[in-house]
């Protein structure tokens, strides 16, 4: 363990990784732009890398996204001056959640199981009809509308700022999602997106902050500095994440034989990783990447996360057509919401699926 120094965030005991920095990944790459303008050819050659890099790492990184880079720039400004604000204006932000809700700001703590990272946070529900700290009513400070009615004009305001980033990445989330299904040669090619599309769909929307490693003191012997967990290793129960962060080092993946890499950051692009749920669905052809951000130690880390969710009482289990005649399913049937429920039981770190595998 290591003791931080008094900061940003009140002195709390965090866990320290006590190894070196992990080599750089080679991650994959999809070009969207390929797949939208060179005809069938372009589309089925990224449908197949797709597919490739998702049963290999579950990760990839996508360009040719058509998101704005104006957009992006935007929203990381505003995200930065949101968490550079006095922290009882952040708090504030969190006056709209409903009691017991996990959405609106919050620091340090991740989940209600005892998981502490050197982050802060504001995580935002989003659905078809809207999207808040959650309270519904239309003034609801931190309210990010997912309708495709988006406002077209550049606007100052933080909400309408993630409310603008919010439809377009959903809507290159379910893009990616259909070279998917596309790629494992599914007929129908909305089988996953559909799931995202839904007016009950599940869906969130993170943004992180994690500041520069504070002074840190190593307990019980031992010299060197660890280094500072940021975010815990986990794995993501939804569908998909669409991640995007500033030029910042921090996120590290973990390979199919549990050694981890460190992903080089890249503001121009995305960071897609496989869910939970999207494995369940492929019948563990795809896998959902086990990944952590851990401190830099010079400079802060921003990022904004899309999560992609079914609706709570969608029946998720492996598709048909991905089981075969005869084939054995892997896991059981199971509601989103069943499963969100026993995955918000547990620790970060823990295997979330094994409870919904099959034992025949």
């Amino acid at each position: 363990m290591v003791v931080l120094a008094k900061g940003e965030l009140e002195q709390i005991a965090l866990p320290a990784v006590q190894r070196a920095v992990p080599p750089l990944a080679d991650v994959p790459e999809v070009d969207l732009a390929a797949a939208w303008s060179r005809g069938a050819q372009g589309r089925a050659a990224a449908a197949r890398a797709v597919v490739a890099a998702s049963e290999e790492h579950g990760f990839f990184k996508v360009t040719g996204h058509g998101v704005p880079v104006e957009l992006l720039a935007r929203v990381e400004a505003a995200a930065a001056a949101f968490f550079a604000i006095q922290q009882r204006e952040k708090e504030a932000a969190m006056s709209a959640a409903a009691p017991g809700s996990p959405f609106g700001y919050a620091s340090k703590r991740i989940g209600n199981n005892g998981d502490l990272g050197w982050v802060e946070y504001l995580l935002l529900g989003v659905t078809a009809a809207g999207a808040s700290t959650g309270d519904r009513s239309a003034d609801a400070p931190w309210s990010v509308p997912a309708e495709e009615a988006a406002p077209s004009e550049w606007r100052c305001s933080f909400r309408d700022l993630l409310n603008e980033y919010t439809v377009a990445v959903r809507r290159m989330a379910c893009s990616v999602l259909e070279l998917m299904a596309e790629g494992l040669g599914m007929a129908e090619s909305d089988a996953f997106a559909r799931l995202v599309l839904h007016e009950d769909s599940d869906s969130m929307l993170r943004v992180n902050h994690y500041p520069p490693r504070p002074e840190q003191k190593q307990l019980h012997g031992g010299g060197g500095n660890g280094r500072v967990t940021g975010f815990g290793e986990h794995t993501d129960p939804q569908i998909i994440s669409v991640l995007r962060s500033n030029a910042t080092s921090g996120l590290e993946i973990a390979l199919r034989d549990g050694s981890w890499v460190s992903v080089p950051p890249d503001q121009s692009s995305f960071f897609v990783n496989v869910g939970d749920a999207l494995q369940a669905l492929t019948n563990g052809m795809f896998r959902s990447v086990r990944h952590r951000v851990m401190v830099n130690s010079i400079r802060s880390r921003v990022s904004v996360i899309f999560f992609g969710g079914p609706p709570p009482r969608e029946t998720l289990a492996p598709l048909p057509e991905l089981v075969g005649e005869g084939g054995r399913r892997r896991y059981r049937e199971f509601t989103w919401r069943e499963y969100k429920a026993s995955a918000y039981r547990t620790k970060l770190a823990e295997n979330r699926l094994c409870h919904f595998e099959t034992t025949s």
